[in-house]
């Protein structure tokens, strides 16, 4: 895909920001997993392969739950074999031990578990109390690491609850705190309704870090449904974080948070960070070019703003 634009934009560093980004692309996952139709096991792989074609280094690439609670992902058994042997970070997303069992069975060596800052999505995620659900996954986060697994820990609701509206923030903070302290590698702070700004981003970072937590271990997770996305994500760089997930066409949000919408698209990620002169060593054009592959696949145009731009897709 050879259009002008992608010479654009020009590149105009800013101060006091990273040097390199590292993008966690969960469009295979966290994208796909919301999906009414079922997306067959050969597309999902053929969608990771060219992802890893881009440049990605880290593609979160299936999620070892019960068929019942995410149909669309069944297929974690056959799916990973098939791109196992790609030279990319493929972390899957594990519930339980059972879960564990079954991707360390397949060779998986980075998983996640995915827990809440508020008792309420935790009832409605995991049908327990948030302590219960980090009492679930100590034993989880324990194994991996003795199997010298990397462990992420994904945090929902922590900038907002449909539910019960503002979390506060040393809420937060605590389930970080526990999450760190039973082995967890890295931490993806979720804004699972795309409620944050900029300025709430900032003060919980500044208290997760005054708290003991290092900002290396932190990656953020925006959900773009009020059209702060990008806003956050340049907060989060102000304050140091290097890690920002996205998904590849803005595929996504969260099944179990019907107010949510898509997950930042990478490309638009992509485009802002290579107008502030920060490495990603990611493809635009190819990652464009799989976006606009997938979206065929799904019959329906991508809603990344980037991908339809350099496209030149219709709405």
């Amino acid at each position: 895909m050879n259009t002008p634009e992608l010479d654009l934009p020009m590149a105009v560093p800013a101060t006091g920001l990273p040097a390199r980004v590292r993008i966690h692309e969960v469009g295979a996952r966290d994208g796909l997993q919301n999906e009414k139709a079922t997306v067959p096991t050969a597309v999902k792989a053929e969608f990771v392969r060219r992802l890893a074609g881009t440049g990605l280094t880290t593609i979160e690439a299936t999620s070892f739950v019960h068929p019942k609670w995410v149909p669309q992902l069944a297929d974690a058994e056959d799916l990973y074999p098939e791109i196992s042997g790609l030279p990319v970070s493929l972390p899957v997303l594990v519930p339980n031990e059972r879960g564990l069992d079954r991707a360390l069975a397949l060779g998986a060596r980075r998983v996640a578990v995915f827990a809440s800052a508020t008792e309420s999505f935790a009832k409605a995620n995991l049908n327990r109390t948030v302590d219960e659900a980090l009492a679930m996954f100590e034993p989880v986060v324990t194994r991996a690491k003795g199997e010298d697994v990397h462990v992420r820990g994904y945090l929902s609701m922590c900038f907002g609850d449909p539910w019960e509206g503002p979390v506060p923030i040393p809420q937060v903070v605590r389930v970080c705190r526990a999450l760190l302290g039973m082995g967890c590698d890295e931490l993806s702070l979720g804004d699972t309704i795309g409620v944050a700004t900029p300025g709430h981003v900032t003060a919980l970072l500044t208290a997760l870090t005054g708290a003991g937590v290092p900002v290396s271990a932190l990656g953020v997770h925006f959900h773009d449904t009020y059209g702060q996305a990008l806003a956050n994500t340049l907060a989060a760089l102000q304050q140091g974080v290097t890690t920002v997930d996205a998904s590849a066409g803005g595929l996504g949000g969260c099944p179990y948070a019907k107010s949510a919408t898509g997950n930042l698209a990478t490309e638009d990620l992509v485009w802002m960070l290579r107008g502030l002169g920060i490495d990603t060593g990611v493809d635009l054009g190819r990652l464009v070019a799989t976006s606009v592959w997938m979206a065929a696949h799904l019959g329906r145009p991508s809603p990344s703003r980037t991908v339809r731009a350099l496209s030149h897709q219709e709405s």
